[in-house]
């Protein structure tokens, strides 16, 4: 897959966007506010207040600015649209050869992506392993410790 567009669900999409509006109404006025404020107190060679909303004014454009490219080039992704082969989107319940336990994660975009809440870019190692299994199937992937065994139990 292409990645110079932004895979997203709907709701990180949405997410992304109120994070934009906030950043542009909201966080704009007020670094705005801490620089008028800081002109005031005088000499700007040595006034470290300024310089930290000069430093917070940088930060907030150049989050404003990824998230503008973000937002226009995104691909919004579903899991209705892929029945049950494993793409972006995907519910997938996997379990290692040799172990009881099942894993369930949720195929995402590399911008999405947080382990801790069980969603797995389609480009890291076991993303990209999974991609184009059905229930079932059998795959292995390399890791640090080896190659790893597992079988697709489920796809949503």
């Amino acid at each position: 897959m292409n990645d110079t567009h932004a895979f997203l669900t709907p709701e990180k999409f949405n997410e992304l966007k109120k994070e934009l509006e906030h950043l542009k109404t909201v966080r704009r006025k007020e670094v705005a506010e801490s620089l008028e404020y800081a002109r005031s107190l005088g000499d700007l060679s040595e006034n470290a207040e300024y310089q930290e909303a000069r430093d917070m004014q940088a930060a907030i454009e150049e989050r404003i600015s990824y998230l503008e490219k973000t937002i226009k080039e995104a691909k919004i992704v579903s899991p209705d649209n892929h029945g049950d082969v494993v793409g972006l989107g995907s519910m997938v319940s996997i379990q290692k050869d040799g172990d009881k336990d099942k894993k369930e994660y949720n195929i995402v975009g590399s911008d999405e992506a947080n382990i801790h809440e069980r969603k797995l870019s389609y480009l890291s190692p076991l993303g990209e392993a999974l991609m184009g299994k059905k229930k079932g199937d059998e795959f292995e992937f390399e890791t640090p410790v080896g190659k790893q065994k597992y079988k697709v139990l489920k796809v949503e």
